[in-house]
């Protein structure tokens, strides 16, 4: 039997976090998903996802410390204390997709497999690359369970733009993931 759903499609990438986090947290309603996965870089984001899906088990996934300057974590220890004192979880660790694969193409000048995954999610947007690694990240952490749906929000630079219900996989076994809806994403880059 087939299911007829509709896709959101913002203009380009961006901060469409509002209407992204709405439109994710009717999906999850829907679906009685109670595990939220939400990329931060400094945030902003995270606290109001805390805010929309209050009392759900929401992780925020950081970048790891050392991401830009060496030492330097993004998310500030204020804001860090804010969205746990409103129910979150944080998630601090290499990302999936680079990590130690990274040092090697900037000594190297190559490329490498967990790269190659990257650009190829990046073909449907960068919040896609995000949302899948994300969800790996916080399954590797613990924090959300690998062997049921989750929604996993994202985006492009800041803020939010692409949301998905996605069965995530630990990173030792990505190829088990499966984005099993797109909720919203750009829809041109």
């Amino acid at each position: 039997m087939e299911t007829k759903k509709s896709i959101i499609y913002f203009p380009g990438p961006g901060d469409h976090t509002d209407e992204t986090l709405k439109r994710a947290k009717e999906r999850a309603d829907e679906l009685g998903i109670r595990d939220i996965v939400v990329a931060s870089t400094e945030g902003t984001t995270a606290l109001k996802a805390v805010d929309v899906f209050s009392g759900y088990n929401v992780v925020i996934v950081t970048h790891v410390t050392g991401y830009k300057e060496p030492g330097d974590q993004e998310v500030s220890d204020e804001r860090a204390e804010m969205i746990r004192d409103k129910g979150g979880k944080i998630v601090t660790a290499a990302l999936s997709f680079s990590g130690v694969n990274q040092a090697i193409t900037k000594r190297f000048d190559t490329v490498y497999p967990a790269g190659i995954i990257a650009q190829t999610l990046r073909m449907f947007c960068q919040g896609m690359k995000v949302v899948v690694e994300i969800a790996a990240m916080a399954a590797d952490a613990g924090q959300i369970p690998a062997d049921k749906d989750v929604v996993a929000i994202a985006g492009s630079h800041r803020g939010a733009d692409t949301a998905v219900v996605v069965k995530p996989a630990n990173s030792r076994a990505i190829f088990d993931t499966v984005v099993k809806e797109i909720i919203c994403k750009p829809g041109s880059l």
